[in-house]
């Protein structure tokens, strides 16, 4: 049988030409069944004899056939979509991240749908609200602070939501790296060899991955015996520039520091700069580490020292947590922690390469 004699829909281009688009009425005629019997073997809704559901099969190619989702989605009260609230989707990091959920979510039969918050709380807000009415099934967000309008829309409308990387207070499962005992690690790390004072490049003030990072940076100076020096935290603003003009106020100090920890990855870039217009070589002049690791940080002359978080597992674990919450809405609260990775190269002015180990304790 032709499609010209089973009555396609069809599609007509900007020049005449008709596209045939087959319908499941249409696969039900060529395979001599009903359309529910087509239904139950394409939503596997229920068993269909063997032979029938060859028949469909073939029915389905032969036709060409799509699903309409959008008519699926009416009838089942689900999309199948996700959606995916991240801010600064350049910074590398993020791009990891986006990848490791999108193929996560695609392997189990999801789309993505992202939207950048702008780590605005209130356009936060907006972006939730138009994900929650384009119906999406879920949500995978990384908070911009602490609980905020858009955390309160969430927990109202019951919509299904992990937070990812900031880790907050706010009833909601979650999952990111720890951050307080990397940082730690790092001050004691650069105490061990001598530096008495070691400055901070804070990220942009309110997010929780900022707060834990400096209270980390609190910890290794108390664990290490130095006292803190509040002119030694300089804001960069989670950003390439403004890490860049912290750096330069650390230089300018009376008592400039000896080494420096960036509170993320482009941080570390602007720390970077910031020394090399100094003049200041790394690390003969200004020890220097960083949290988050990137793929080229091994090609920096010298190699940078980082804390690298288990991008791929922090995807993948959030879109599991997803599926969980949205499958059993009255579970538990889930936070999972992971355990982040000292990659340690030559920034830090160390003789001893170690490449990388896990942190302890983490």
């Amino acid at each position: 049988m032709t499609y010209a004699t089973v009555g396609l829909v069809a599609i007509v281009c900007a020049d005449g030409w008709r596209w045939p688009i087959a319908t499941m009425a249409d696969v039900a005629r060529l395979a001599g069944v009903s359309v529910a019997t087509v239904s139950h073997v394409l939503n596997g809704t229920r068993a269909v004899r063997p032979n029938t559901r060859d028949q469909v099969l073939e029915a389905v190619r032969s036709a060409n056939y799509t699903p309409n989702t959008v008519a699926r989605s009416l009838a089942t009260a689900r999309t199948t979509t996700i959606g995916l609230a991240l801010s600064a989707i350049s910074n590398p990091y993020f791009g990891d991240l986006l990848r490791s959920i999108e193929n996560t979510a695609s392997a189990a039969g999801y789309t993505v749908l992202l939207a950048d918050p702008r780590d605005e709380p209130d356009y936060e807000l907006t972006v939730v609200q138009r994900l929650q009415q384009r119906r999406v099934d879920g949500l995978v967000l990384a908070p911009s602070g602490e609980p905020t309008a858009a955390l309160d829309y969430l927990t109202e409308h019951r919509l299904p939501t992990v937070l990812v990387d900031r880790l907050i207070d706010a009833g909601l499962d979650q999952v990111g790296s720890e951050n307080i005992r990397p940082v730690a690690e790092l001050v004691q790390h650069f105490a061990e060899r001598g530096h008495r004072r070691i400055g901070l490049i804070a990220g942009h003030r309110g997010l929780a991955t900022t707060v834990e990072r400096r209270d980390g940076y609190l910890l290794g100076l108390r664990r290490s015996g130095l006292a803190a020096d509040q002119e030694l935290i300089v804001d960069g603003n989670s950003e390439t520039e403004a890490a860049r003009l912290a750096v330069h106020r650390l230089l300018r100090l009376t008592r400039p520091p000896t080494a420096i920890i960036a509170g993320n990855n482009t941080m570390t870039i602007g720390a970077l700069s910031a020394l090399r217009e100094a003049s200041v070589p790394v690390p003969g002049g200004m020890a220097l580490a960083g949290f988050d690791d990137f793929p080229w940080a091994d090609l920096f002359q010298p190699g940078l020292t980082a804390i690298a978080q288990p991008f791929v597992e922090m995807g993948r674990r959030a879109v599991e947590l997803l599926l969980a919450r949205m499958a059993d809405p009255a579970a538990p609260q889930v936070t999972v922690r992971l355990p982040p990775a000292f990659v340690h190269r030559d920034s830090c002015g160390c003789p001893d390469r170690l490449r990388r180990r896990p942190i302890a304790g983490a």
